[in-house]
Protein backbone atom coordinates (compact mmCIF):
# COMPACT_ATOMS: atom_id res chain seq x y z
CA UNK A 1 0.00 0.00 0.00
CA UNK A 2 1.30 3.42 -0.96
CA UNK A 3 0.61 5.94 1.77
CA UNK A 4 -0.87 9.39 1.16
CA UNK A 5 0.28 12.33 3.27
CA UNK A 6 -1.86 15.42 2.71
CA UNK A 7 0.04 18.70 2.73
CA UNK A 8 -2.14 21.38 4.38
CA UNK A 9 0.09 24.37 3.61
CA UNK A 10 -2.36 25.77 1.06
CA UNK A 11 -5.15 25.78 3.64
CA UNK A 12 -2.94 27.97 5.80
CA UNK A 13 -2.12 30.19 2.82
CA UNK A 14 -5.82 30.88 2.31
CA UNK A 15 -6.34 31.54 6.01
CA UNK A 16 -3.42 33.93 6.18
CA UNK A 17 -4.68 35.91 3.18
CA UNK A 18 -7.52 37.23 5.34
CA UNK A 19 -6.29 36.69 8.87
CA UNK A 20 -8.18 34.94 11.62
CA UNK A 21 -8.74 31.21 11.79
CA UNK A 22 -10.73 30.41 8.63
CA UNK A 23 -10.31 28.04 6.94
CA UNK A 24 -9.10 25.96 9.85
CA UNK A 25 -5.91 23.96 9.35
CA UNK A 26 -7.01 21.58 12.07
CA UNK A 27 -10.42 21.02 10.46
CA UNK A 28 -8.77 20.34 7.11
CA UNK A 29 -6.52 17.76 8.73
CA UNK A 30 -9.48 16.17 10.51
CA UNK A 31 -11.44 15.84 7.26
CA UNK A 32 -8.46 14.42 5.38
CA UNK A 33 -7.83 11.87 8.13
CA UNK A 34 -11.49 10.86 8.29
CA UNK A 35 -11.36 10.32 4.52
CA UNK A 36 -8.53 7.85 4.97
CA UNK A 37 -5.21 9.65 4.44
CA UNK A 38 -2.24 8.16 6.23
CA UNK A 39 -0.43 11.32 7.26
CA UNK A 40 -0.34 15.09 7.33
CA UNK A 41 2.54 17.12 5.89
CA UNK A 42 3.51 20.69 6.78
CA UNK A 43 6.35 22.85 5.53
CA UNK A 44 6.88 25.75 7.93
CA UNK A 45 9.02 28.55 6.52
CA UNK A 46 10.85 31.29 8.43
CA UNK A 47 8.39 34.01 7.36
CA UNK A 48 5.36 31.86 8.33
CA UNK A 49 3.66 32.77 5.06
CA UNK A 50 1.51 29.66 5.28
CA UNK A 51 2.00 27.12 8.09
CA UNK A 52 2.95 28.79 11.35
CA UNK A 53 4.97 27.41 14.22
CA UNK A 54 1.77 27.47 16.29
CA UNK A 55 0.03 25.29 13.66
CA UNK A 56 2.76 22.69 13.89
CA UNK A 57 2.55 22.55 17.67
CA UNK A 58 -1.25 22.35 17.60
CA UNK A 59 -1.31 19.56 15.01
CA UNK A 60 1.33 17.54 16.81
CA UNK A 61 -0.69 17.66 20.01
CA UNK A 62 -3.56 15.58 18.63
CA UNK A 63 -2.77 13.98 15.25
CA UNK A 64 -3.67 10.26 15.19
CA UNK A 65 -1.63 9.74 11.99
CA UNK A 66 1.97 10.42 11.02
CA UNK A 67 3.17 14.01 10.91
CA UNK A 68 5.77 14.84 8.27
CA UNK A 69 7.57 18.16 8.71
CA UNK A 70 9.44 19.43 5.67
CA UNK A 71 11.95 22.22 5.61
CA UNK A 72 15.45 23.54 5.36
CA UNK A 73 17.32 22.43 8.50
CA UNK A 74 18.12 25.83 9.95
CA UNK A 75 18.39 26.31 13.69
CA UNK A 76 14.79 27.44 14.26
CA UNK A 77 13.35 24.61 12.15
CA UNK A 78 15.50 22.05 13.93
CA UNK A 79 14.42 23.28 17.35
CA UNK A 80 10.78 23.01 16.31
CA UNK A 81 11.20 19.49 14.95
CA UNK A 82 13.07 18.35 18.06
CA UNK A 83 10.27 19.71 20.22
CA UNK A 84 7.51 18.09 18.16
CA UNK A 85 9.30 14.82 17.31
CA UNK A 86 7.26 14.00 14.18
CA UNK A 87 7.29 10.57 12.62
CA UNK A 88 9.18 11.94 9.62
CA UNK A 89 11.41 14.93 8.94
CA UNK A 90 11.99 15.73 5.27
CA UNK A 91 15.03 17.90 4.56
CA UNK A 92 14.86 20.23 1.57
CA UNK A 93 17.57 22.63 0.36
CA UNK A 94 15.26 25.63 -0.04
CA UNK A 95 16.58 29.14 0.50
CA UNK A 96 14.23 31.19 2.76
CA UNK A 97 12.65 33.25 -0.05
CA UNK A 98 11.90 30.48 -2.56
CA UNK A 99 8.25 30.25 -3.63
CA UNK A 100 8.17 26.45 -3.50
CA UNK A 101 10.71 23.63 -3.43
CA UNK A 102 12.45 23.60 -6.81
CA UNK A 103 15.48 21.31 -6.52
CA UNK A 104 16.89 18.44 -4.55
CA UNK A 105 20.09 18.32 -2.53
CA UNK A 106 23.31 18.55 -4.54
CA UNK A 107 25.68 16.29 -2.68
CA UNK A 108 28.64 17.38 -4.76
CA UNK A 109 28.18 20.89 -3.35
CA UNK A 110 26.70 20.53 0.12
CA UNK A 111 28.74 20.14 3.31
CA UNK A 112 28.17 16.43 3.93
CA UNK A 113 29.65 16.55 7.42
CA UNK A 114 27.05 19.18 8.34
CA UNK A 115 24.25 17.05 6.91
CA UNK A 116 25.50 13.93 8.70
CA UNK A 117 25.18 15.84 11.97
CA UNK A 118 21.70 17.10 11.11
CA UNK A 119 20.44 13.65 10.17
CA UNK A 120 21.92 12.13 13.33
CA UNK A 121 20.31 14.85 15.43
CA UNK A 122 16.88 14.19 13.92
CA UNK A 123 17.17 10.45 14.25
CA UNK A 124 18.11 10.93 17.90
CA UNK A 125 14.81 12.82 18.25
CA UNK A 126 12.98 9.73 16.96
CA UNK A 127 12.33 10.96 13.41
CA UNK A 128 12.55 8.97 10.23
CA UNK A 129 14.65 11.19 7.96
CA UNK A 130 13.95 11.70 4.28
CA UNK A 131 16.00 13.86 1.92
CA UNK A 132 14.46 15.65 -1.07
CA UNK A 133 16.46 14.67 -4.15
CA UNK A 134 16.34 14.88 -7.92
CA UNK A 135 15.89 11.54 -9.74
CA UNK A 136 19.61 10.92 -10.12
CA UNK A 137 21.25 7.77 -8.71
CA UNK A 138 24.33 9.67 -7.46
CA UNK A 139 22.10 12.00 -5.43
CA UNK A 140 20.34 8.97 -3.97
CA UNK A 141 23.78 7.65 -3.04
CA UNK A 142 24.51 11.00 -1.43
CA UNK A 143 21.43 10.70 0.75
CA UNK A 144 22.58 7.27 1.86
CA UNK A 145 26.05 8.63 2.65
CA UNK A 146 24.69 11.13 5.17
CA UNK A 147 22.51 8.58 6.97
CA UNK A 148 19.03 9.17 5.56
CA UNK A 149 16.29 6.57 5.93
CA UNK A 150 14.45 7.59 2.76
CA UNK A 151 14.63 9.83 -0.26
CA UNK A 152 11.75 11.91 -1.58
CA UNK A 153 12.01 12.06 -5.34
CA UNK A 154 11.28 15.55 -6.69
CA UNK A 155 8.57 14.82 -9.27
CA UNK A 156 8.23 18.15 -11.06
CA UNK A 157 10.06 16.88 -14.16
CA UNK A 158 7.85 13.80 -14.29
CA UNK A 159 4.70 15.90 -13.95
CA UNK A 160 5.75 18.26 -16.73
CA UNK A 161 6.58 15.40 -19.08
CA UNK A 162 3.60 13.21 -18.24
CA UNK A 163 1.30 14.34 -21.05
CA UNK A 164 4.10 14.58 -23.62
CA UNK A 165 6.15 12.21 -25.73
CA UNK A 166 9.00 12.65 -23.26
CA UNK A 167 7.19 10.85 -20.46
CA UNK A 168 8.85 7.45 -20.81
CA UNK A 169 12.36 8.88 -21.15
CA UNK A 170 11.88 11.13 -18.12
CA UNK A 171 10.24 8.39 -16.08
CA UNK A 172 13.21 6.11 -16.77
CA UNK A 173 15.28 8.48 -14.60
CA UNK A 174 12.84 8.02 -11.73
CA UNK A 175 12.88 4.26 -12.10
CA UNK A 176 16.69 4.21 -12.03
CA UNK A 177 16.76 6.42 -8.93
CA UNK A 178 14.17 4.27 -7.16
CA UNK A 179 16.00 1.08 -8.03
CA UNK A 180 19.25 2.55 -6.69
CA UNK A 181 17.46 3.54 -3.48
CA UNK A 182 16.16 0.01 -3.04
CA UNK A 183 19.63 -1.43 -3.62
CA UNK A 184 20.97 0.86 -0.88
CA UNK A 185 18.18 0.02 1.57
CA UNK A 186 16.50 3.43 1.33
CA UNK A 187 12.76 3.94 1.31
CA UNK A 188 11.23 5.93 -1.54
CA UNK A 189 8.81 8.83 -1.19
CA UNK A 190 7.70 11.18 -3.96
CA UNK A 191 6.23 14.63 -4.19
CA UNK A 192 5.71 17.86 -6.14
CA UNK A 193 3.11 18.56 -8.85
CA UNK A 194 1.43 15.18 -8.45
CA UNK A 195 -2.27 15.13 -9.34
CA UNK A 196 -5.10 12.82 -10.28
CA UNK A 197 -3.90 12.55 -13.87
CA UNK A 198 -0.25 11.63 -13.29
CA UNK A 199 -0.49 9.84 -9.95
CA UNK A 200 -1.83 6.43 -11.10
CA UNK A 201 1.02 5.85 -13.57
CA UNK A 202 3.58 6.76 -10.92
CA UNK A 203 1.93 4.48 -8.37
CA UNK A 204 1.83 1.55 -10.78
CA UNK A 205 5.34 1.90 -12.18
CA UNK A 206 7.73 3.40 -9.63
CA UNK A 207 9.49 0.53 -7.81
CA UNK A 208 9.25 0.55 -4.04
CA UNK A 209 7.17 3.72 -3.71
CA UNK A 210 6.17 4.00 -0.05
CA UNK A 211 4.55 7.42 0.26
CA UNK A 212 3.46 10.48 -1.68
CA UNK A 213 3.02 13.94 -0.22
CA UNK A 214 0.47 16.05 -2.09
CA UNK A 215 -0.86 19.50 -1.33
CA UNK A 216 -1.30 22.05 -4.10
CA UNK A 217 -3.28 19.98 -6.61
CA UNK A 218 -5.25 18.15 -3.92
CA UNK A 219 -6.36 21.33 -2.17
CA UNK A 220 -7.11 22.93 -5.54
CA UNK A 221 -9.34 19.98 -6.50
CA UNK A 222 -11.02 20.17 -3.10
CA UNK A 223 -12.22 23.72 -3.80
CA UNK A 224 -14.61 22.25 -6.38
CA UNK A 225 -15.28 18.74 -5.13
CA UNK A 226 -14.87 19.01 -1.37
CA UNK A 227 -11.93 17.79 0.68
CA UNK A 228 -13.39 14.45 1.80
CA UNK A 229 -14.27 13.40 -1.74
CA UNK A 230 -10.95 14.61 -3.11
CA UNK A 231 -8.82 12.75 -0.56
CA UNK A 232 -10.76 9.58 -1.37
CA UNK A 233 -10.11 10.16 -5.09
CA UNK A 234 -6.37 10.49 -4.48
CA UNK A 235 -6.37 7.30 -2.42
CA UNK A 236 -8.15 5.54 -5.27
CA UNK A 237 -5.58 6.94 -7.72
CA UNK A 238 -2.82 5.39 -5.64
CA UNK A 239 -4.67 2.08 -5.95
CA UNK A 240 -4.80 2.57 -9.74
CA UNK A 241 -8.58 3.01 -9.70
CA UNK A 242 -9.20 6.66 -10.39
CA UNK A 243 -12.78 7.93 -10.14
CA UNK A 244 -13.29 11.60 -10.84
CA UNK A 245 -13.61 13.65 -7.65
Amino acid sequence: MIRLSVNVNKVATLRNARGGDRPSVRQAAEVAIAAGCHGITVHPRPDERHIRRADVLALAAWLPVELNIEGYPGDEWLRLVERVRPAQATLVPDPPDVLTSNAGWRFGEVDRVWLVGIVARLRAAGCRVSLFVDPVPREVEGAKSVGADRVELFTEAYARAFATKKRDAVFARYRAAAERAAALGLGVNAGHDLDLDNLPYLAQNLPGLAEVSIGHALIGDALFAGLDRTVRAYLAALAADRPQP
